[in-house]
């Protein structure tokens, strides 16, 4: 999704969708993405002089130091490429990158559901599951970039990624008597009253508290943001998380944390990623400021 804000987080014009067709070569990929962008600037009517700059929310991994995409099996033909370079180079303009993940929880730090909450614990959850850390508005990117990458964590037979993803939801589905079914489809039999597919939702339930009991443990946040695609179906999956979740903490967040789903939508990755570029204004702002006081 491509789309352009305002300082203040409203969507300007109207967002598009263009399929990146990930296993083309990179310059065909890297076409789609300027596509994409030259047609919301051109819809809006304004010049690079209107332009604060570009955000970009990618899959990962990332080395954000570089701006470049590392080995991402779900971008086979642009390994190691320094993707924040082209698009600066393409438009002359400042260009801020990071994890899709934490754009999207940023987003809803930002603009959204968890605005003003100084500690922020997001997970996007399609077709694997995202961790993003905020303090005090500014994602946490660790050591090496890789803070929340929770998705490789050992659980059970496997990881926890298996479990707590669409994929996982098909899974339970078909463990418990039905045939191989999507996320999607699960969720409509559940809107339908299919036994198997309410009781895959609350199997689904227990394994998310798991995921979201390990980071509450360990970070203890204000909030706790669920988003992606599969928190639409949060009403079949959320009362079974809560009560497993209450367990599996200490008693005061059990008391205090908040848990939300995200309200941004499809929206909240473009808007994620346009907060990095007015953060990093913001921060260029300030130093600027402080070295004209020190002078």
């Amino acid at each position: 999704m491509t789309g352009a804000i305002n300082t203040d987080g409203q969507v300007l014009g109207t967002p598009i969708k263009v399929d990146t067709k990930a296993n083309e070569p990179a310059e065909n990929v890297i076409k789609r993405i300027t596509d994409s962008i030259d047609t919301v600037i051109d819809n809006l009517r304004i010049d690079s002089s209107q332009i604060l700059g570009i955000g970009i929310g990618s899959t990962g991994p990332l080395d954000l130091q570089k701006g470049m995409i590392l080995d991402c099996p779900q971008l086979p033909n642009m390994q190691y490429f320094p993707l924040r370079a082209v698009i600066e180079d393409y438009y002359n303009l400042p260009v801020a990158l990071n994890n899709d993940a934490n754009c999207l929880i940023l987003a809803e730090n930002t603009f959204g559901v968890a605005k003003g909450s100084r500690k922020v614990v997001g997970f996007t959850l399609g077709t694997g599951i995202g961790c993003a850390i905020l303090f005090d508005g500014k994602i946490y990117n660790g050591a090496t970039g890789t803070a929340g990458e929770i998705w490789a964590s050992p659980f059970e037979d496997g990881t926890i990624e298996d479990y707590v993803s669409g994929e996982g939801v098909s899974k339970i589905y078909e463990k418990l008597g039905g045939n191989k079914r999507s996320a999607f489809e699960i969720h409509q039999l559940a809107h339908n009253g299919d036994p198997i597919a309410l009781k895959t939702w609350q199997e689904f339930g227990k394994y998310v508290s798991i995921a979201i009991s390990w980071t509450i443990n360990l970070i203890d946040p204000e909030v706790v943001v669920i988003g992606g695609s599969i928190s639409k179906a949060a009403d079949f999956f959320m009362p079974e998380l809560r009560r497993n979740l209450k367990k599996q903490i200490c008693e005061l967040p059990a008391e205090r944390t908040q848990i939300k789903i995200a309200k941004l939508g499809d929206y909240a990755g473009f808007i994620g990623a346009a907060a990095l570029v007015l953060q990093d204004k913001k921060e260029l702002n300030h130093q600027s400021t402080r070295i004209h006081k020190y002078e």
